[in-house]
């Protein structure tokens, strides 16, 4: 969760950014998606690593790590250093990739198939609730301690995290009895079809999640003429909504469906794909922010259980490589999705561009049609 909001609350301080450093409004944006850059790149190395190591003692030193780019970018802010910055925020999206990875690795291994989708969202929704605090509470920081504090002061409360975390986790580092995956191991996991299937669904709902984040609240100051504190207040329940829905997609598959996992990233895709795609033709501002909530749930309905969905496609002593791997694809969705909408508005305006993302939605439909379903599911 803390990681998280070090991840976003450059977002929340971007006026002050870019009159501290004398930067542009996309140098600014680049403090965040660099982050995600980052760990899209990261992601499949550190699963192949944690595969091989203990994720246990991988997320203390990811920790460590992050805490060391949150106390060197708070000295490269102070001094105005912009590109140096930027060097400790890939750091930080490294630390941040190798705690996201071990943590649905240690999670997904500490509960069986009849929980681990529940327990794998409740993790996942920590994302949202994360960002969440790093928009609300970043400005108060920079208001207290000036902006460059927001760097340190959130890396510093992952050490509370791991506090409770390591006396709570023993035992739980490594898969047991499974030996080292080898090379020809690794090579199927990254070419298994089933496996590449649930990457694009991830790929496909992250894409749709940051577009809507990034793109709607200039769409209602620019279109609808609401004011940009209204209309980015409006767009924060689209987010929030994860907290629930995250922790719910895991929960549905658990109890509703017997553990297959299909069926609810069908329908989270069946509902967003329409929703996303007729935005753009609502102007109603209540009917707009219903819009956003039901949006956002659903989109976010598969994002957590997709971790849980992909690790139970592959052996245990790889699953961390399919974890990592999905989160290399769906960060990708993540970090292409606002800079392709953005070309796109300017060519060919909102509504046109909407259409398209929901368009996107709808490859998503037909991806999670033909899904496999783990063979545990299979069994039942």
């Amino acid at each position: 969760m803390s990681l998280a909001a070090y991840e976003i609350v450059p977002a929340s301080v971007t006026p002050l950014v870019r009159t501290s450093l004398g930067v542009s409004d996309a140098a600014a944006g680049l403090l965040v998606g660099v982050m995600f850059g980052t760990a899209a790149v990261a992601s499949l190395p550190t699963g192949v690593v944690l595969d091989r190591t203990n994720s246990r003692t991988a997320v203390a030193a990811a920790v460590g790590l992050g805490v060391v780019a949150g106390g060197a970018g708070f000295r490269a802010a102070t001094a105005g250093a912009f590109w140096l910055l930027i060097g400790t925020r890939v750091l930080g999206g490294i630390a941040y990739v190798v705690v996201w990875n071990a943590g649905i690795d240690i999670v997904g291994r500490s509960f069986g198939p009849g929980r681990r989708g529940t327990a794998v969202g409740v993790f996942t929704a920590s994302g949202p609730v994360g960002f969440a605090l790093g928009q609300a509470t970043g400005p108060l920081v920079a208001d207290v301690a000036g902006w460059p504090a927001v760097f340190p002061a959130y890396t510093l409360i992952a050490l509370v995290g791991l506090a409770a975390f390591w006396p709570a986790s023993r035992g739980t580092g490594r898969a047991t009895a499974t030996d080292v995956p080898s090379a020809a191991e690794f090579a199927r996991v990254v070419t298994d079809r089933r496996v590449w299937t649930v990457g694009v669904l991830g790929f496909l709902a992250y894409a749709l999640y940051l577009f809507v984040n990034s793109w709607a609240p200039s769409y209602l100051t620019d279109e609808l003429g609401l004011a940009l504190a209204l209309s980015g207040t409006l767009v924060a329940a689209f987010p929030a909504v994860g907290v629930v829905s995250r922790v719910s997609g895991g929960l549905v598959s658990d109890r509703l469906f017997d553990g297959r996992r299909r069926p609810v990233v069908l329908l989270a895709f069946v509902v967003a794909a329409p929703l996303v795609g007729g935005f753009t033709l609502l102007r109603w501002v209540p009917l707009v922010v219903a819009a956003l909530l039901c949006a956002g749930f659903f989109i976010q309905l598969c994002i957590g259980l997709v971790f849980a969905y992909v690790r139970e496609l592959v052996a245990p002593g790889v699953a961390a490589t399919a974890v990592a791997f999905l989160t290399s694809v769906g960060l990708a969705g993540a970090f292409l999705a606002p800079i392709a909408a953005g070309a796109l508005i300017d060519a060919v305006g909102y509504p046109a561009t909407f259409g398209l993302a929901g368009a996107v939605g709808g490859l998503g439909v037909l991806l999670a049609w033909f899904a496999p379903e783990p063979d545990a599911a299979r069994g039942q």
